[in-house]
């Protein structure tokens, strides 16, 4: 299996009231400075055979934050990964776009949506040159490749929405928030969602063990956990050493936050369907 980890870039000054879309010049804040920083701090102890970024600033000055981390670890860059071409909405604020006629069909049904103007691009090719970007990623690092993807919320919404088997209208139900960790794991008959918008977890879950696989060897497997599975610990083995607690009792604490077993989504309890790039 390939585990792929897909973050969204950190905060900037226009997030959330902008659509910045592909126009230069947008860097992380403050806060999102913070957020990288924060989130490098949080993914030191696990390997990563590929750092691969958006073009645009705000991912790869989040990507460069973790990759400071790793001894000189480049940040590969993938246009396609970047955000989507919103043509003549770049630029707008959201406030003035939420009036559009335009805006309910992206709310709806994004799958019938091209945005206007020169370059617009349509949502259902922004999620296909997204997707195949993934794909080709999974099959260059190879089976147990664990590697990074930088990335904007449309974006990240639209690969896992694919990795789950959604139609693309059903993207909007799904968040992904500055700087979140959302998790893949890419099997021969299908993908699991290990992790969905996590802002505080560990990742002692995402670790490799020693013979290269990972550490939940029933998530190596194409196969579904029936009944729901042991969440990554062998039965009978006692979580973190100690006897008659069960895995959700036994988390491991990584900065201050308590790690999420694999299957688990944690997300934040934000409504969000809103295109905020």
């Amino acid at each position: 299996m390939t585990t792929v980890l897909l973050v969204r870039h950190g905060l900037t000054a226009t997030t959330g009231h902008v659509l910045t879309g592909w126009t230069p010049g947008i860097p992380l804040d403050d806060r999102g400075q913070a957020q990288a920083a924060a989130l490098a701090a949080r993914l030191a102890p696990l390997p990563l055979d590929a750092i691969v970024s958006s073009p645009l600033e705000r991912c790869q000055q989040t990507a460069a934050a973790i990759a400071a981390t790793r001894d000189g670890q480049q940040v590969i860059t993938e246009d396609r990964v970047g955000e989507c071409r919103y043509g003549d909405w770049t630029g707008q604020p959201l406030k003035k776009l939420v009036r559009e006629q335009l805006w309910r069909v992206v709310q709806a049904h994004p799958s019938a949506v091209t945005f206007p103007g020169p370059g617009g691009e349509s949502m259902p090719d922004m999620q296909h040159r997204a997707v195949a970007a993934v794909r080709d990623w999974n099959a260059r690092l190879g089976q147990n490749a664990t590697y990074l993807v930088c990335s904007h919320g449309d974006v990240i919404k639209a690969i896992v929405a694919d990795s789950l088997g959604l139609h693309l209208d059903q993207c909007q139900r799904i968040q992904a928030d500055p700087c979140s960790l959302t998790v893949i794991r890419y099997t021969p008959l299908r993908p699991f969602l290990v992790r969905m918008n996590d802002r505080g977890g560990g990742v002692d879950d995402l670790m490799p063990r020693a013979d290269g696989h990972a550490r939940d060897h029933r998530a190596a497997q194409s196969d579904a956990a029936v009944g729901g599975g042991s969440g990554g610990a062998d039965p009978g083995e006692p979580a973190n050493g100690r006897p008659e607690m069960g895995p959700e009792m036994g988390r491991d604490m990584v900065n201050g936050a308590s790690s999420i077993p694999a299957g688990a989504a944690a997300t934040s309890g934000q409504p969000s369907a809103d295109t905020r790039g």
